[in-house]
């Protein structure tokens, strides 16, 4: 085992906080794992993490090692994408997070054609409505609508996507049609909440003669799958709020209707995050610069499409 994968092993440890979570990121067996820290232990004669059968956290002289690890890890990052920059051939994994509507609709089409032109890149789409954490789950760039609560990431913008209310034309029949968000509150009406652990959106942000007001929304069910909600609109359970892009083709199709027109939602930027680097991985660059424009047109024609 080389000394560097024992440093990205120890950083990853350190970052995850245990052997196992390290190990199934790194894609090596727990024994593996120990056996990487064991051996940096013993070339630099110190313990880096207190181990106990429930707890492991890091030493004095782990604490002082990590930030130096990254530094080392970060240079060698650095090296290789300038080499990398020199050839048309970047290589090596690339791991991308993306909400599950934007990475169905707009980021999945796209990598077919991305890897044809890279073809030794392998690339890892990671789809979840959740918050995600690129450090922490070793992601190299994460597509998100609205604003990243992280200040030390780095944002490029795509697009700002509009969005609206709408159901199913049999909900509509059966509950009325709500002009306002005062409308949802006042006839109660069933809103699907997309609400997953540790989130704190739980009110829909519209735009009133008087700006932005809050709408403490309420419905009988629930999701943390963006899709599922749109299923039930469709379905006829209740009001959903969505980018126009998820749902033009509903719209279209008279499958979905807008409702509440008259206090649409706010429009939602989408943007992707990266880490702060001095030198970006050139992989990271190319996707970015290789699906942004397709993304933002993707958005826009589907605007267009049930503009009016």
């Amino acid at each position: 085992m080389s000394h560097l994968d024992n440093i990205r092993t120890f950083v990853r440890v350190y970052e995850l906080g245990s052997m196992s979570a390290a190990g199934r990121d790194l894609r090596i067996s727990p024994a593996v794992t120990s056996a990487r820290i064991s051996q940096l232990e013993d070339r630099l004669n110190v313990r880096l993490f207190q181990r106990t059968t429930r707890n492991l956290s890091p030493t004095e002289q782990g604490r002082a090692f990590y930030d130096g690890a990254c530094a080392v890890l970060e240079t060698l990052e650095e090296a290789e994408a300038r080499v990398m920059q020199l050839t048309d051939s970047p290589r090596g994994s690339l791991y991308v997070a993306a909400p599950l509507g934007i990475g169905r609709r707009l980021v999945a089409p796209q990598v077919p054609e991305f890897l044809a032109q890279y073809p030794e890149i392998d690339f890892r789409l990671r789809l979840s409505d959740r918050t995600v954490d690129l450090t922490t789950e070793g992601l190299d760039l994460a597509f998100f609508l609205g604003q990243p609560s992280d200040s030390t990431l780095r944002i490029r913008k795509i697009a700002d996507c509009a969005r609206l209310l709408c159901a199913a034309p049999s909900y509509v029949d059966r509950r009325g049609m709500p002009a306002s968000g005062a409308d949802l509150i006042r006839d109660r009406h069933d809103c699907l909440n997309l609400r997953f652990p540790g989130a704190t959106e739980f009110q829909w942000t519209l735009q009133t003669p008087n700006g932005p007001q809050r709408f403490a929304v309420a419905g009988p069910i629930e999701c943390d799958d963006g899709d599922v909600l749109t299923d039930w609109a469709l379905a006829g359970h209740g009001i959903v709020l969505k980018p126009v892009f998820e749902v033009a083709a509903h719209l279209r199709s008279g499958a979905l209707v807008a409702v509440a027109r008259q206090t649409p939602p706010l429009p939602v930027q989408m943007a992707c995050l990266y880490a702060h680097r001095r030198h970006q991985d050139p992989k990271a660059r190319l996707f970015m610069d290789f699906t942004a424009a397709r993304i933002a047109r993707m958005i826009r024609d589907a605007e267009e499409s049930v503009a009016g």
